[in-house]
């Protein structure tokens, strides 16, 4: 059952390493806000992985035939939402450095709260199809975990959930640290329009085929 833990811990982290426009999220909520809502935002993402983690255990390759017919829909639904939120940061880091105020957003609007930065993140990271593909794969190619009985698959998707979440917490506190650096109006403007270019950039990435 170890075997399957330490196998979830290393597909976890195969998955949550790179960066990508879920990382450039957490690190610019965490910069604009606070840890709480990048902290949030982290736990969200290894929620999904760890759901899809799960789903993988348990449907295996009808799992990934399923998913892969609608994985380009997906993939267009997913930029359109990356595109929304950099066209919103944009517009709200513009207008926090025109009237000269920090541009974090009042309590309750926007991801500035973390329920909200929660179901956001988590939305958005089940709108990758490719997340459930990748361990459908690791299951289906690992024989501890393709006819694994129900302990060593929950340890399997625990695994995955652990590591998932300290990657995505230390990019949190990565994003904290870059705020308090930079904490004043030029600082500020610069994070943000920096952030929503590269969430953009990835989203028009996202479209490209193959």
């Amino acid at each position: 059952m170890s075997g399957a833990f330490l196998a979830g811990l290393v597909a976890g982290y195969g998955v949550a390493i790179p960066v990508g426009a879920i990382a450039i999220l957490i690190l610019g909520l965490s910069a604009r806000t606070s840890f709480r809502v990048g902290a949030s935002a982290a736990l969200a993402v290894a929620t999904a992985d760890g759901l899809y983690a799960a789903a993988a255990t348990l449907g295996g390759a009808s799992l990934a035939g399923i998913i892969a017919p609608v994985a380009g829909p997906l993939r267009v639904v997913a930029a359109v939402v990356l595109l929304g939120l950099a066209a919103h940061g944009l517009w709200r880091t513009w207008s926090a450095h025109r009237s000269r105020r920090t541009p974090t957003a009042p309590v309750g609007r926007g991801l500035s709260t973390p329920g909200r930065a929660y179901a956001a993140l988590l939305g958005l990271t089940l709108l990758n199809p490719m997340t459930v593909l990748y361990f459908s794969a690791l299951v289906l190619g690992r024989r501890d975990t393709a006819h694994a009985d129900p302990g060593a698959a929950a340890l399997f998707v625990a695994g995955v959930f652990l590591a998932s979440a300290s990657w995505q917490l230390l990019v949190a506190g990565g994003g904290t640290m870059v705020g308090r650096a930079l904490t004043g109006p030029r600082g500020r403007l610069v994070t943000g329009l920096v952030s929503s270019g590269l969430i953009a950039a990835l989203a028009v990435v996202a479209l490209l085929p193959g």
